[in-house]
């Protein structure tokens, strides 16, 4: 289960179990378990201190690599 922060203000985003060792290029809605600090802006994520965290892609979020960090560990 990986925590989702922002790499800006470091506020927590949301919880997400990640299936696999790759990189977190995108989240899935349906594996997305708590929401905490996240607000749609014209579909876009973004935390709310105003940087965008990823797009909105109907089933997924892409994730922009620069924008989060993460904390916790991977399923395989």
């Amino acid at each position: 289960m990986l925590t989702i922060h922002c790499a800006a203000c470091k506020k927590k985003l949301w919880k997400y179990d990640k299936i696999g060792q790759g990189e977190v290029l995108r989240c899935h809605k349906d594996r997305i378990t708590k929401m905490f600090n996240s607000q749609m802006k014209e579909h876009k994520i973004q935390c709310p201190c105003g940087k965008n965290i990823g797009i909105d892609k109907g089933t997924f979020y892409k994730m922009i690599t620069k924008a989060f960090t993460y904390k916790g560990t991977k399923r395989n």
